[in-house]
Protein backbone atom coordinates (compact mmCIF):
# COMPACT_ATOMS: atom_id res chain seq x y z
CA UNK A 1 0.00 0.00 0.00
CA UNK A 2 1.80 3.07 -0.88
CA UNK A 3 1.66 5.45 1.81
CA UNK A 4 -0.01 9.33 1.50
CA UNK A 5 -0.57 10.47 4.67
CA UNK A 6 1.71 11.03 7.91
CA UNK A 7 0.06 11.62 11.73
CA UNK A 8 1.91 12.77 14.64
CA UNK A 9 2.04 12.42 18.25
CA UNK A 10 3.14 15.74 19.84
CA UNK A 11 4.07 14.61 23.51
CA UNK A 12 7.38 13.42 23.87
CA UNK A 13 7.72 13.20 20.21
CA UNK A 14 7.69 17.28 18.68
CA UNK A 15 7.89 18.46 22.51
CA UNK A 16 9.91 17.82 25.44
CA UNK A 17 6.73 17.91 27.60
CA UNK A 18 6.66 14.69 28.86
CA UNK A 19 9.10 15.93 32.04
CA UNK A 20 6.58 18.63 32.31
CA UNK A 21 3.54 16.42 32.44
CA UNK A 22 5.24 13.94 35.39
CA UNK A 23 6.67 17.61 37.21
CA UNK A 24 2.82 18.99 37.02
CA UNK A 25 0.84 15.39 38.22
CA UNK A 26 3.70 15.07 40.88
CA UNK A 27 2.64 18.78 42.43
CA UNK A 28 -1.17 17.75 42.05
CA UNK A 29 -0.52 14.44 44.22
CA UNK A 30 1.47 15.56 46.46
CA UNK A 31 -1.88 17.73 47.37
CA UNK A 32 -3.33 14.09 47.95
CA UNK A 33 -0.09 12.97 50.16
CA UNK A 34 0.91 10.75 47.60
CA UNK A 35 3.18 10.26 44.84
CA UNK A 36 4.58 8.11 42.16
CA UNK A 37 7.70 6.21 41.02
CA UNK A 38 9.85 7.15 37.86
CA UNK A 39 8.80 3.79 36.78
CA UNK A 40 5.20 3.87 37.98
CA UNK A 41 5.08 7.14 35.74
CA UNK A 42 6.48 5.55 32.42
CA UNK A 43 3.51 2.83 32.71
CA UNK A 44 1.09 5.24 32.21
CA UNK A 45 2.70 7.34 29.58
CA UNK A 46 0.72 8.45 26.44
CA UNK A 47 -2.54 7.79 28.09
CA UNK A 48 -5.33 10.95 28.47
CA UNK A 49 -5.21 12.73 31.48
CA UNK A 50 -8.18 11.30 33.09
CA UNK A 51 -7.24 8.07 32.41
CA UNK A 52 -4.23 8.78 34.07
CA UNK A 53 -5.49 10.28 37.17
CA UNK A 54 -8.30 7.55 37.40
CA UNK A 55 -5.87 5.01 37.07
CA UNK A 56 -3.77 5.98 40.16
CA UNK A 57 -6.34 7.62 42.77
CA UNK A 58 -8.13 4.30 42.53
CA UNK A 59 -4.68 2.59 42.86
CA UNK A 60 -3.93 5.34 46.05
CA UNK A 61 -8.04 4.86 47.04
CA UNK A 62 -8.24 8.17 46.53
CA UNK A 63 -12.32 9.20 46.08
CA UNK A 64 -13.81 9.45 42.50
CA UNK A 65 -14.99 12.71 43.12
CA UNK A 66 -11.82 14.00 42.95
CA UNK A 67 -11.07 12.70 39.68
CA UNK A 68 -11.91 15.73 37.78
CA UNK A 69 -10.28 18.29 39.58
CA UNK A 70 -7.15 17.00 39.76
CA UNK A 71 -7.09 16.40 36.27
CA UNK A 72 -7.95 19.99 35.08
CA UNK A 73 -5.43 20.90 37.86
CA UNK A 74 -2.72 19.04 36.24
CA UNK A 75 -3.63 20.40 32.55
CA UNK A 76 -3.16 23.94 33.54
CA UNK A 77 0.00 23.39 34.95
CA UNK A 78 0.87 21.79 31.97
CA UNK A 79 -0.38 24.31 29.70
CA UNK A 80 1.72 26.98 31.66
CA UNK A 81 5.11 24.99 32.19
CA UNK A 82 5.17 23.94 28.49
CA UNK A 83 4.62 27.79 27.31
CA UNK A 84 7.47 29.17 29.97
CA UNK A 85 10.03 26.25 29.32
CA UNK A 86 8.98 23.72 26.61
CA UNK A 87 11.38 22.80 24.56
CA UNK A 88 10.36 21.86 20.74
CA UNK A 89 12.98 18.44 19.93
CA UNK A 90 15.34 17.91 17.22
CA UNK A 91 14.32 17.62 13.60
CA UNK A 92 10.65 18.84 13.79
CA UNK A 93 10.86 21.61 11.29
CA UNK A 94 12.96 18.76 9.06
CA UNK A 95 10.56 16.52 9.44
CA UNK A 96 7.58 18.29 8.50
CA UNK A 97 9.40 19.98 5.80
CA UNK A 98 10.40 16.33 4.50
CA UNK A 99 6.84 15.27 3.76
CA UNK A 100 5.57 18.60 2.74
CA UNK A 101 7.84 17.98 -0.17
CA UNK A 102 6.50 14.48 -0.87
CA UNK A 103 2.88 15.84 -1.22
CA UNK A 104 1.70 13.80 2.26
CA UNK A 105 -1.54 15.11 3.68
CA UNK A 106 -0.13 15.80 7.07
CA UNK A 107 -1.89 15.00 10.45
CA UNK A 108 -1.36 14.97 14.53
CA UNK A 109 -2.76 12.66 16.75
CA UNK A 110 -2.78 13.05 20.62
CA UNK A 111 -4.37 12.00 23.90
CA UNK A 112 -3.94 16.07 25.47
CA UNK A 113 -6.39 18.33 25.09
CA UNK A 114 -7.45 20.85 22.42
CA UNK A 115 -5.15 23.37 23.89
CA UNK A 116 -2.36 21.82 24.08
CA UNK A 117 -2.52 20.86 20.20
CA UNK A 118 -2.88 24.90 19.78
CA UNK A 119 -0.23 25.83 22.01
CA UNK A 120 2.26 23.49 20.45
CA UNK A 121 1.30 23.97 16.59
CA UNK A 122 1.83 28.11 17.80
CA UNK A 123 5.68 27.03 19.32
CA UNK A 124 6.90 24.64 16.53
CA UNK A 125 5.64 26.93 13.95
CA UNK A 126 4.19 24.07 12.03
CA UNK A 127 0.47 25.45 11.42
CA UNK A 128 1.14 25.55 7.43
CA UNK A 129 1.97 22.25 7.01
CA UNK A 130 -1.24 21.10 8.90
CA UNK A 131 -4.46 19.48 7.16
CA UNK A 132 -6.08 17.94 10.70
CA UNK A 133 -5.47 17.65 14.22
CA UNK A 134 -7.28 14.97 16.51
CA UNK A 135 -7.38 14.81 20.29
CA UNK A 136 -8.95 11.81 21.92
CA UNK A 137 -10.17 13.90 25.11
CA UNK A 138 -13.60 13.30 24.23
CA UNK A 139 -13.37 10.06 22.65
CA UNK A 140 -15.02 7.02 24.72
CA UNK A 141 -11.46 5.68 24.52
CA UNK A 142 -8.16 6.91 24.52
CA UNK A 143 -4.86 5.55 23.41
CA UNK A 144 -4.35 2.84 23.02
CA UNK A 145 -7.93 2.31 21.46
CA UNK A 146 -6.90 3.44 17.60
CA UNK A 147 -10.18 6.00 17.63
CA UNK A 148 -7.53 9.24 17.54
CA UNK A 149 -5.73 8.22 14.58
CA UNK A 150 -8.59 6.73 12.46
CA UNK A 151 -10.44 9.83 13.02
CA UNK A 152 -7.38 11.88 11.79
CA UNK A 153 -7.06 9.81 9.10
CA UNK A 154 -10.73 10.02 7.95
CA UNK A 155 -9.73 13.76 8.30
CA UNK A 156 -7.19 13.34 6.16
CA UNK A 157 -9.03 11.76 3.59
CA UNK A 158 -6.78 9.12 3.81
CA UNK A 159 -7.20 5.18 4.39
CA UNK A 160 -5.41 3.98 7.60
CA UNK A 161 -3.02 1.70 5.64
CA UNK A 162 -1.99 4.73 3.48
CA UNK A 163 -1.08 6.44 6.77
CA UNK A 164 2.43 6.59 8.68
CA UNK A 165 2.57 7.58 11.97
CA UNK A 166 5.63 8.70 14.58
CA UNK A 167 5.24 8.06 18.12
CA UNK A 168 7.08 7.80 21.05
CA UNK A 169 5.00 5.63 23.70
CA UNK A 170 4.28 1.77 24.36
CA UNK A 171 0.13 2.99 24.52
CA UNK A 172 0.52 5.35 20.74
CA UNK A 173 2.63 2.41 18.97
CA UNK A 174 -0.18 0.08 19.96
CA UNK A 175 -3.14 2.56 18.97
CA UNK A 176 -1.77 3.06 15.77
CA UNK A 177 -0.43 -0.57 15.07
CA UNK A 178 -4.42 -1.32 16.06
CA UNK A 179 -5.15 1.71 13.31
CA UNK A 180 -3.66 -1.34 10.76
CA UNK A 181 -1.20 2.16 10.16
CA UNK A 182 2.97 1.90 9.53
CA UNK A 183 4.60 3.39 12.79
CA UNK A 184 8.07 4.81 13.48
CA UNK A 185 8.83 5.13 16.68
CA UNK A 186 10.99 7.50 18.69
CA UNK A 187 11.43 6.44 22.28
CA UNK A 188 13.01 8.70 24.94
CA UNK A 189 16.54 7.28 25.53
CA UNK A 190 16.36 6.31 28.63
CA UNK A 191 13.83 3.53 26.94
CA UNK A 192 15.60 3.11 24.08
CA UNK A 193 16.32 -0.51 24.81
CA UNK A 194 12.70 -1.32 25.56
CA UNK A 195 12.41 -5.30 23.76
CA UNK A 196 8.53 -3.62 23.00
CA UNK A 197 9.70 -1.21 20.44
CA UNK A 198 9.94 -4.59 18.10
CA UNK A 199 6.29 -3.74 17.60
CA UNK A 200 6.88 -1.04 15.02
CA UNK A 201 8.06 -0.93 11.94
CA UNK A 202 10.75 1.35 12.57
CA UNK A 203 12.82 2.63 15.91
CA UNK A 204 14.72 5.74 15.71
CA UNK A 205 16.39 7.86 17.94
CA UNK A 206 15.32 11.38 16.60
CA UNK A 207 13.15 12.53 13.89
CA UNK A 208 15.95 14.69 12.31
CA UNK A 209 17.30 10.72 11.34
CA UNK A 210 14.72 9.87 9.60
CA UNK A 211 15.68 9.49 5.42
CA UNK A 212 15.27 8.81 2.53
CA UNK A 213 16.36 5.06 2.81
CA UNK A 214 14.12 4.79 5.94
CA UNK A 215 10.78 6.39 3.26
CA UNK A 216 12.12 3.75 0.94
CA UNK A 217 12.04 0.93 3.27
CA UNK A 218 8.39 2.05 4.41
CA UNK A 219 6.80 2.69 1.37
CA UNK A 220 8.23 0.09 -1.33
Amino acid sequence: MELNAVIFDIDGLLIDSEPLWNEAASEVFRGYGVGLTEAQYKTTTGLRTKEFVQWWFSYFNIGKEEFERAGQEIVMRVLDKIERKGRILPGVPYIFDFFAKRSFRIGLATSSPPELIELVVKMAGIGQYLHATSSAEELPYGKPHPQVYLNCAEQLGSKPVHCLCFEDSFNGLIAAKAARMKCVIVPHISQAKDERWGAADLKLSSLQNFGELHFNLLNP
